[in-house]
């Protein structure tokens, strides 16, 4: 989980929010772009850390997840909680079929139709994939750690490590919301919060520049309200560009958003 901003920043990011929603400026959008006169638009970072925050803070979400790259396309989607309860139940697809991977208490278990569950835990999630060969390292390929994983607490990550900037504001699910992007690297990302332990962060950061990967690219799209709607990490190296999208709902929406 991450560290919660301090009070006053959470407070004073509220209270702009809600001036321009009623001054009918988009505080969210790029400078130059709100109305004139209006409170300034807030940085980049102090949006995605708020949004991260308030996520974090909500204890569940409804992903809905796609996967493009060398190797192909996977899909995943479902329901996820944490803090109190640590929860999931996905439908995955990928290239033995489609799945039920199911979480409790950290407790992973994965079963394709017509056969014997895969068991393993977080730490050694990645087991699970079926890409991820014999001996998998922490982080190894990233697919099944990004479904079991808080979106809120990986967007922090980036809010705290990345170099953000604004794309404006654009149309997501009928409303306008901020679109941001940012590039963090590797070593800082993983090592943001300090949840891996020096040899679990080693291996993962050697994971990643083993196959030509020294950062990794984010686009980050906030709604109103610091909702956190969508993530999408693009990751090049040597072996080409897989981009993961994860569009994120609350888990009282009637169905995950589509991903697109």
């Amino acid at each position: 989980m991450p560290p919660a901003p301090r009070p006053a920043v959470l407070k004073a990011a509220a209270a702009l929010l809600l001036l321009g929603a009623v001054t009918g400026c988009s505080l969210l959008a790029a400078p130059g772009t709100a109305t004139p006169g209006g409170p300034a638009p807030l940085p980049p970072r102090q949006v995605v850390l708020t949004a991260a925050q308030a996520l974090d803070d909500s204890g569940g979400a409804r992903i809905s997840v796609l996967q493009e790259g060398p190797s192909g396309r996977r899909t995943a989607g479902g329901t996820l909680t944490w803090g109190a309860r640590d929860e999931g139940a996905l439908t995955v697809t990928d290239e033995l079929g489609t799945g039920q991977l199911t979480v409790r208490d950290g407790t992973l278990d994965l079963a394709y139709q017509g056969g014997a569950a895969k068991h393993g835990d977080r730490a050694d999630a990645e087991s699970l994939d079926p890409a991820a060969g014999a001996a998998p390292g922490p982080w190894a390929g990233g697919w099944m750690t990004t479904l079991v994983t808080n979106p809120g607490s990986r967007a922090y990550a980036v809010g705290q490590t990345a170099k953000l900037s604004s794309l404006g504001g654009e149309q997501l699910g009928g409303e306008t919301v901020a679109h941001y992007r940012g590039t963090a690297k590797v070593d800082e990302l993983f090592g943001a919060g300090g949840e891996l332990t020096p040899e679990q962060l080693a291996a993962t950061v050697g994971w990643y520049r083993g196959r030509g990967v020294a950062a990794i690219g984010y686009d980050l799209w906030v709604g109103p309200g610091d909702r956190l709607l969508r993530m999408r990490e693009t990751v090049t190296g040597t072996a080409g560009t897989t981009v993961t999208t994860t569009d994120i709902a609350t888990v009282e929406e009637s169905g995950a958003p589509a991903v697109g």
